[in-house]
């Protein structure tokens, strides 16, 4: 995820321990939602996951934007 970011995210979850529990969260999803996909799971629920998933990709790349312009880079 967000792979252009990877020195940025780096850094973030090092310092920022919520920005780390969202992107632990996040890939946590991906796997659960790959794991009943692969199962043939309810859609419903799998659909519901993404858009949890989505949710926190957003608040993920708005921590890196506004971490960057903080420290100018």
């Amino acid at each position: 995820m967000l792979h252009e970011y990877r020195d940025v995210i780096a850094k973030l979850k090092v310092e920022d321990k919520y920005f780390e529990k969202m992107f632990e969260k996040h890939n946590a999803l991906d796997e659960e939602i790959a794991q009943l996909e692969k199962n043939m799971a309810d859609q419903f629920e799998i659909e519901k996951m993404k858009k949890e998933k989505l949710k926190l990709k957003d608040q993920v790349y708005s921590h890196i934007m506004t971490y960057k312009k903080e420290n100018n880079l």
